[in-house]
């Protein structure tokens, strides 16, 4: 097994990450995901708080993908300071169950401390269990069960 390379996401990489996009949030077409991933990767904030997006590299192509930001309030946080949030965390089946995504999540844990945080927040619907699995499994724990959750960094 080849560990993955974890690091920013590059303007170069939006067309494969809007594939990827479209596995997390099918609603949205792989062109809007284009759209808004061009923004993104150009530095432009999303809203009025900063984000960033980390990839996971294997072999020449993506593995999965995490996409933080920051909030200035959110559920079962401090109000004092911003918690860093995940908006959007997939790694493909196949790279699943390797530490892909945890290591991902220690990229955006990483940029969240440097703008700050102190915490860092996530959700999950209901009715994906796998996700809150995934969750409690790298630290986070349920704050309420609309279902959100908080790791102290």
């Amino acid at each position: 097994m080849v560990d993955s390379h974890v690091r920013l996401a590059v303007p170069s990489d939006r067309d494969e990450l809007s594939r990827l996009r479209v596995a997390l949030w099918p609603e949205s077409s792989v062109e809007e995901h284009r759209k808004e991933l061009a923004s993104i990767l150009a530095g432009e904030s999303i809203g009025s708080l900063p984000m960033a997006v980390f990839v996971a590299e294997e072999d020449g192509s993506l593995a999965g993908f995490l996409e933080v930001g920051l909030r200035s309030l959110d559920d079962g946080c401090d109000p004092r300071s911003p918690a860093g949030y995940v908006e959007g965390w997939f790694v493909s089946e196949i790279h699943r169950r390797k530490g892909v995504g945890a290591r991902l999540l220690a990229a955006a844990e990483d940029w969240a401390r440097t703008q700050g945080c102190v915490e860092m927040a996530s959700d999950a619907v209901l009715d994906n269990v796998t996700s809150q699995r995934v969750h409690e499994a790298v630290g986070f724990e349920i704050v309420d069960r609309c279902v959100r959750f908080r790791k102290t960094l």
